[in-house]
């Protein structure tokens, strides 16, 4: 297939004597129709993993942040409750994460000791929260002075 066509010869100032070469009748060529849609659809896969990779991390952090909170909202709560710690640990806990969330109040501290140690872990979720989970856990710490006067003078 002929694209460029030779034009007559040039003759002035800048070329004398030179072929100028002239696009093809259509002004583009022909076998590249629907070239835009072909690399669209093999691009496709690449884009939609790269937002789930990127989802996904975000999803991480987000846990992260949720264990991290949720243990300092527990070590506040046990460390200002007349009641049981270990209550008022999971009660704070199970109040600030959404339920949609795995969580474990795994540690809770006494009641005679100067802090109130907390530990939460939540189950990170694959894509969205509630279906299926990753086997790793966000763990979030925290300690509050205990205030419900637990000390024996």
């Amino acid at each position: 297939m002929n694209l460029l066509r030779t034009a007559r010869l040039q003759t002035g100032p800048h070329s004398p004597g030179t072929e100028i070469p002239e696009p093809a009748a259509t002004g583009r060529p022909r076998g590249d129709r629907g070239q835009t849609a072909i690399e669209f659809v093999g691009t496709l896969p690449l884009i939609l993993i790269t937002l789930a990779i990127m989802w996904q991390a975000a999803l991480v952090g987000y846990t992260y942040m949720l264990a991290g909170n949720a243990a300092d909202k527990a070590a506040r709560a046990a460390a200002v409750a007349n009641v049981s710690q270990r209550v008022a640990c999971e009660q704070a806990v199970h109040e600030d994460v959404p339920s949609a969330w795995d969580t474990t109040v795994e540690k809770c501290g006494s009641r005679f000791s100067e802090l109130v140690r907390v530990r939460v872990k939540i189950d990170v979720p694959l894509l969205f929260p509630g279906a299926f989970n990753l086997p790793m856990r966000a763990t979030g710490e925290a300690k509050a002075k205990n205030e419900t006067g637990g000390w024996l003078w």
